[in-house]
């Protein structure tokens, strides 16, 4: 009984510790996403506009992170959350595409073919991350993703009210489901260690993608 209470507090840090690494390492503090937010002169809503096209390049298209993280088959104890994640995220897909087309054209910016490869790139990583055979990777991405996608959210929502959208009320898993599906998915010290590394490869594709636009954002200023 000892060892069974030893091992849930063990998956409950784990959990916390998924918790702390998008907190320390997601978009939430990053000075673009943070520019989003508060920008309100005659260049919102270019800004606006080219992260909702950037975003939906990289997680607009079907089959996306959860759904081919699903189709690998790595979910373990997950794998019935993992599915319920998927339903959500659908709805968030298809708002990230009407949004899309709201928001008018991608906004001319210089280097549009570097652009283009950059998120193809990252395209190639989430794919490669939630096809991984290590067990607990994509589920370390997947997890990371949803708690990740409340900031970029607020982006989202951000364009919509500028563009006249209506915004739908979220649906993702909440906090405590993703730390049952931590708890049941991430039950080895090496499922742990791959939920770790594919959590860090999420974000850190998330704060590229933020570096972008920012780099994007000043060259139509210059």
């Amino acid at each position: 009984m000892a060892t069974n209470r030893a091992v849930g507090r063990n998956q409950l840090g784990v959990a916390e510790a998924q918790f702390a690494r998008v907190a320390r390492s997601g978009s939430a503090l990053h000075p673009q996403l943070l520019a989003l937010l508060a920008a309100s002169g005659p260049s919102a809503a270019r800004d606006l506009a080219d992260a909702v096209h950037l975003l939906c390049q990289l997680h607009g298209r079907h089959p996306g992170l959860i759904d081919l993280a699903i189709q690998a088959g790595t979910g373990g104890g997950a794998a019935g959350w993992l599915a319920e994640a998927a339903e959500a995220f659908e709805r968030e897909r298809l708002y990230l595409v009407r949004l899309t087309s709201a928001v008018g054209p991608v906004p001319s910016t210089a280097g549009s073919a570097q652009a283009e490869a950059a998120l193809l790139a990252q395209r190639h990583a989430l794919e490669t991350l939630a096809t991984s055979e290590r067990k607990g990777c994509a589920l370390g991405a997947v997890t990371a993703l949803v708690e990740d996608w409340r900031s970029l959210r607020r982006v989202l929502d951000r364009a919509a009210q500028r563009a006249g959208l209506d915004v739908p009320a979220p649906t993702l898993p909440d906090e405590q489901s993703v730390a049952l599906a931590i708890q049941a998915g991430a039950d080895t010290p090496g499922a742990e260690r791959a939920l770790g590394f594919g959590s860090e490869q999420l974000l850190l594709q998330h704060r590229a993608l933020f570096d972008l636009l920012e780099a994007r954002a000043q060259s139509r200023l210059d």
